[in-house]
């Protein structure tokens, strides 16, 4: 009899959560509003620009921090690749402790040096520091050394929901400032005295810069490179990753929690017999750029997670000094039509290729999930 009683009991609960579930989705929107993106006055960008000058050296020094468990894949590695191959400035990527950093995600790296290490070598502090997003918000690590670096006149950046660790750190009290969208409610709550910036990819206020979602740490890094060396150098970069433009337009009205988001979210996620593993062989020299748009989307479809393999078992570095440990045994894995194919495309090819990939493989719904994910502006 109690059995009875625990079972149905238990499918009651689950029947109130299906019921609570269905009126949440049908109180959201059924699809985002069509939203016109206005242009960025002149004086605006000039603004910018200016504020990005570097503080310090003649070479910028920019560090790259992440935590060692979970940081962002495309946070934390494409400030890397952009900065490393405009060749303007020396970058550091750093861990709060020795050893491999493994990114959300996907992929597993290895640092340059600890943060404690790269204080001893650099005393005088860094000129920029990229804060991605991370797995805690509050690493006590992380919050102290960023406060050091901002009293030593870095200039820090909080690429995505790496805005909520500027934030934690207290450096964006009273400051102007974005965020990704999911984190946006999130990240006001906890600090009531931001003002929210919208329909910009890039906020700077007092030296403290903040962006929308992953996506963004493109055009931020080449209008970083912009900042340093000029219009010529960010156009030649930009060219390389195959990005028409860079300037800070964006319609945050078009990234929200819509009904088709979140019931795609909730049937891939339910469908936990039929998932798939994509499959990356790791090449020297590979650009690590397209790797994290491709390893990134394809472990955020709620149906397949990418993995990394080589042929040696060892670390692999790619185009841009990057050493990425492979995840697999390459006996363990096989070739699919899953794997996905990008050694010869360049980063933005390789991430609208990846959509494009997905929307074949499970659907355009859970490609749309994945851009807006992103908050990639297709």
């Amino acid at each position: 009899m109690r059995k009875r009683y625990f079972v149905w009991g238990g499918l009651a609960l689950m029947a109130l959560a299906i019921a609570g579930f269905g009126g949440w989705t049908l109180s959201l929107p059924a699809e985002t509003a069509s939203v016109k993106i206005t242009e960025i006055p002149p004086e605006e960008s000039a603004a910018i620009l200016a504020a990005l000058k570097p503080p310090k050296r003649e070479r910028p020094l920019v560090a790259i921090v992440g935590i060692n468990d979970a940081t962002e894949t495309t946070d934390y590695l494409l400030p890397t690749s952009i900065l490393r191959r405009s060749d303007i400035a020396d970058v550091e990527m750093l861990a709060t402790a020795a050893g491999p950093v493994r990114l959300f995600p996907a992929l597993t790296v290895e640092p340059d040096a600890t943060i404690a290490e790269f204080d001893a070598l650099n005393p005088e502090g860094a000129d920029y520091v990229i804060v991605p997003a991370m797995s805690r918000d509050d690493d006590p690590t992380v919050m102290a050394w960023l406060q050091a670096q901002k009293n030593k006149g870095a200039i820090i950046i909080g690429v995505c929901a790496g805005a909520k660790v500027v934030a934690a750190a207290g450096l964006l009290d009273g400051r102007r400032a974005t965020t990704h969208w999911y984190y946006l409610k999130d990240m006001l709550r906890a600090h009531p005295t931001i003002t929210y910036v919208p329909d910009r990819r890039m906020v700077i206020d007092e030296g403290i810069v903040t962006t929308t979602g992953i996506s963004a740490s493109m055009p931020m890094m080449l209008t970083l490179v912009e900042a340093i060396a000029g219009p010529a150098k960010a156009t030649a970069v930009a060219d390389d990753l195959g990005v028409p433009s860079w300037d800070a337009r964006h319609a945050s009205g078009a990234f929200k929690m819509t009904r088709p988001f979140a019931t795609t979210v909730l049937g891939n996620t339910l469908a936990f017999w039929n998932r798939e593993l994509a499959g990356i062989e790791l090449q020297p020299g590979m650009d690590e750029a397209s790797l994290a748009f491709v390893a990134d989307a394809w472990s955020r479809t709620y149906r397949s997670k990418a993995t990394t393999f080589a042929a040696s078992g060892e670390p692999v570095t790619s185009r841009n000094g990057i050493r990425i440990v492979p995840e697999a045994d390459a006996a363990g894995m096989t070739r699919s039509d899953l794997t996905p194919v990008f050694a010869n495309e360049k980063a933005l090819a390789a991430l609208d290729g990846t959509l494009a990939d997905i929307a074949k493989r499970y659907g355009e719904p859970t490609s749309n999930v994945v851009a807006m994910q992103l908050e990639y502006p297709r």
